[in-house]
């Protein structure tokens, strides 16, 4: 059984801030759902734009088997600092979760799908609202 890392939140994204505990709950869930083992989560510190948790995962991707975090929105806004942090991962023959949209990324399509996704989330505030036409 592979031995999955959890990684929380204690601030905002995407607008809303989901409280701790429930962010647990839902990632203990997914892992009990895909048979994986979760360890403990890990809490990133609360500054904005902190990863200094999610590097310190990172480095331990040589004893665990992958890192499953609330919410694949919890990754960097910079393009560069997701992509670094994809290939580390994927360098390092582990896998990266996401509970919330129920998504796992362990090789270079599924890595694209993640981004796709994230250049949606990008592009959605400047598309025009066509509501009373």
């Amino acid at each position: 059984m592979k031995k999955i890392r959890g990684y929380v939140y204690s601030r905002p994204f995407m607008g809303t801030k989901v409280p701790q505990h429930v962010q647990n709950l839902v990632i203990r869930d997914y892992c009990k759902k895909h048979e994986l083992h979760f360890l403990l989560s890990t809490v990133e510190y609360s500054m904005l734009g902190s990863l200094l948790i999610l590097e310190q995962l990172l480095e331990e991707l040589e004893t665990i088997d992958g890192i499953v975090m609330y919410s694949l929105f919890q990754l960097p806004e910079n393009i560069k600092q997701r992509h670094r942090i994809y290939d580390y991962t994927l360098n390092s023959k582990s896998t990266m979760h996401f509970a919330l949209e129920g998504l796992s990324m362990e090789n270079e399509k599924q890595k694209t799908r993640v981004e796709n996704i994230w250049m949606v989330r990008h592009t959605l505030p400047h598309c025009l609202s066509f509501e009373g036409n």
